[in-house]
């Protein structure tokens, strides 16, 4: 692995981020600034997380620490796509709810490999 772009947890989250942010834009302009900026943060939160995990990958603690804070940031931006859902049942949102679902157990699975395998 040469790059935090060789991991598939981080390429699936940026590629989600971009996902919720067109959402987020399709909600009331009462909300851009709420339930919008709130999913957006959070969605971006998850990949960044990585990034600045793999930036700490001589330290196995701190990387896994990030990873942790990744996968919390996924399940906020889980919350705020069900809120939106129920709410204002913009198309798409619940295609994303099944990605992020599919992409916490990769998060998870990662960070047990890590606990496990990583020296």
């Amino acid at each position: 692995m040469k790059s935090y772009k060789d991991l598939d947890i981080y390429n699936l989250a940026f590629e989600y981020a971009l996902e919720v942010h067109a959402i987020s834009l399709k909600l009331p302009k009462f909300e851009l600034y709420e339930q919008g900026s709130q999913i957006r943060r959070s969605s971006k939160g998850i990949k960044d997380n990585i990034i600045e995990g793999y930036g700490r990958l001589t330290y196995k603690q701190d990387f896994l620490k990030y990873l942790i804070y990744s996968h919390a940031s996924l399940l906020e931006c889980l919350s705020q796509l069900e809120m939106i859902d129920r709410l204002y049942e913009i198309e798409g949102t619940k295609e994303l709810k099944a990605n992020y679902e599919i992409l916490g157990a990769k998060i998870y699975s990662f960070i047990k490999y890590v606990e496990r395998e990583w020296k």
